[in-house]
């Protein structure tokens, strides 16, 4: 065996980066001259050095104290080094132990066995003590830079862990907020309708679940209001949802469902009998004034009432006729009530009309894509766009998406919607690359019953193979609550996507209900700020709510934020401010169509 003293402590002393000087290491090894020229050498290098001459001696030694690290021979009287290794491993807190062989068996099958087993390293004898030191260091350094990790990762874990809660917490105090009216104290439209959907579904499965759906509205309220002022009119209100709240039963709901427009529902009743009885009952205590800050405020309401039956399929639907019915009562004369029937379909044949229309304008091509920016902030230049649905109706002109995107998702066709709208996408996003613009992303929206389809992968492959485009200009927008609807399903589909290099977005995150279990398990690259946050924002740190929270969710997660609905130029500077790096909204440009896109982009805006 070759060794310099001078020269291996010039090399140990160049390798050693920084090791703690109490550093433990066992050595294990049934030849006394080893043992003492490997001890010598590592204790002048600062390791504290524990020496074990039988793989026994050597479990016990571990199990008394842990070593750093062990060097250990293999061909000792008692028990191989791979016994030893074998059983070492076995424990849990040494499972991370590194182990390095030193022996002078060398064959390939040897060493395939000592890393089979659990090893870290391995050195044929004889040794060269430089290389022995160089390796112990090496592996001291790995185990040091592990412990770090470690611990980094239980600082992270914790630090996620927190802010989950404090998303956790904001969120139930906003579900809590966005249940009740704040005026009244009575539950609010979410609420009810909320309610209205569980009596639907009872309907469905019970022989006496009938329900009544009530909808008043107070005739001479913006009167009252406008002469009064608007104090006088929130106390008009508050006094208005007393005598309501005691003439219905304690598993019925009230509401108020904004301005003065109030809703009851009316639970497990005989027939509809028992709902108009109601209604006259509030005609009669309401025709009595109210007397209030001396003033003697009568009041008149026209009532809309709907009997809930298995025609319907939403409580949406219910609210609407009732909501017809009490038009009626208005245009009737005020001050009484109207059942709804079917002679009162207007508004039910506008929305015939608009699905067998969609039906027709799928045929005809008449979805356009339009496109609203994505700004970097940092810049104030364009980084991409959104597409996003119209329907230019030949006879309605440009027909809003809330008027037909929710028909459209009831029916089905919100499938076929978004797949033109992305195949428009994608070939206008080829058209700009194709003049230059090669860095611009198109963020695209997927609904919940897109998701759903086992023809998704497949049809989104055809599009990027017909525009030539590279998977990684396309990001794909999904929401909280689409995404958890099926979300074994979700996570199978957006890892397919991920594969093919698909960016992936949360939109109008915040809102949903996923929490970060979920989120970590998705892969997402950006989340999007819903837009009720960031029109909070006024430039004062009162306002900034749950921005810095999502914020430092998604730095601590390594994605972007697009912040949406930016409008004011305070809002703008506050996202600067917090680190928000993309946004969009109307202070930039509305979503406007491909020519008027291509305008912006050569425009070359700064914001």
């Amino acid at each position: 065996m070759c060794i310099n003293k001078a020269l291996t402590q010039n090399i140990a002393s160049e390798q050693v980066l920084e090791q703690p000087s109490a550093a433990d290491i066992l050595i294990v090894d049934d030849t006394l001259e080893n043992l003492k020229l490997l001890s010598s050498m590592l204790t002048e290098q600062g390791y504290n050095v524990r020496k074990a001459t039988t793989g026994q001696m050597a479990l016990k030694a571990v199990q008394s104290l842990l070593p750093d690290l062990v060097l250990l021979d293999i061909m000792m009287p008692d028990l191989t080094g791979f016994e030893v290794c074998k059983q070492l491993k076995s424990q849990p807190q040494a499972v991370d132990l590194p182990i390095i062989f030193l022996s002078a068996l060398d064959t390939p099958v040897d060493k395939v066995q000592a890393f089979e087993v659990g090893g870290s390293d391995y050195i044929s004898k004889p040794f060269q003590i430089e290389e022995v030191l160089v390796r112990v260091n090496h592996h001291l350094a790995l185990k040091a830079a592990h412990q770090e990790i470690c611990s980094l990762n239980a600082k992270l874990e914790a630090r996620v862990s927190e802010r989950t809660q404090q998303l956790t917490n904001a969120h139930h105090r906003l579900r809590e907020a966005e249940a009740y009216d704040p005026l009244t104290g009575l539950i609010n439209r979410s609420t009810f309708i909320q309610q209205v959907d569980i009596a639907l579904s009872l309907s469905k499965t019970r022989t006496n679940g009938v329900f009544a759906v009530l909808i008043m509205d107070c005739d001479r309220f913006k009167v009252i209001n406008d002469a009064l002022g608007h104090l006088v009119g929130d106390e008009l209100l508050q006094n208005l949802a007393k005598p309501l709240s005691r003439l219905i039963r304690q598993n019925d709901h009230l509401a108020r469902l904004g301005g003065d427009e109030f809703a009851i529902l009316l639970n497990e009743i005989n027939d509809i009998d028992q709902a108009v009885n109601v209604a006259d009952r509030i005609l009669s205590v309401l025709a009595q004034p109210f007397c209030f800050r001396g003033y003697e405020i009568f009041v008149n309401v026209s009532i809309g009432l709907v009997l809930g039956n298995t025609s319907y399929d939403h409580p949406e639907q219910l609210l609407r006729d009732a909501d017809i019915a009490m038009y009626r009562a208005k245009a009737s004369g005020r001050g009484q009530y109207q059942v709804f029937s079917s002679a009162m379909d207007g508004e039910a044949h506008r929305r015939l009309e608009i699905e067998t229309d969609l039906h027709r304008a799928l045929k005809l091509k008449e979805f356009r894509a339009h496109f609203q920016p994505i700004v970097d902030l940092a810049t104030g230049t364009i980084a991409g766009f959104e597409a996003l649905a119209r329907w230019q109706h030949p006879k309605h002109g440009l027909i809003p998406p809330g008027e037909f995107l929710p028909i459209a998702e009831e029916t089905g066709l919100i499938c076929e919607i978004g797949r033109s709208i992305m195949e428009q996408a994608c070939h206008q996003l080829q058209n700009w690359r194709q003049e230059g613009f090669s860095a611009l992303m198109m963020y695209v929206n997927l609904s919940a019953q897109e998701l759903s389809q086992p023809i998704l992968i497949e049809e989104i492959d055809r599009i990027l193979a017909e525009t030539q485009l590279p998977s990684s200009a396309i990001k794909l927008e999904i929401t909280e609550s689409s995404m958890i609807q099926d979300l074994q399903t979700t996570i199978l589909i957006l890892n397919q996507l991920q594969e093919r290099g698909i960016q992936l977005s949360i939109d109008d995150f915040g809102t949903g209900y996923s929490s970060l279990g979920q989120l970590q398990s998705l892969p997402v690259n950006t989340l999007k700020i819903d837009r009720a946050f960031t029109q909070q924002l006024d430039g004062t740190p009162e306002t900034v709510g749950l921005v810095p929270v999502i914020l430092g969710i998604a730095q601590v997660m390594d994605m972007d934020v697009v912040a949406e609905g930016i409008e004011t130029e305070q809002q703008l500077a506050q996202l600067r401010e917090l680190g928000c790096r993309y946004g969009q909204g109307f202070l930039f440009s509305r979503p406007v169509d491909a020519q008027t896109a291509t305008q912006l982009i050569r425009s070359d805006n700064r914001w």
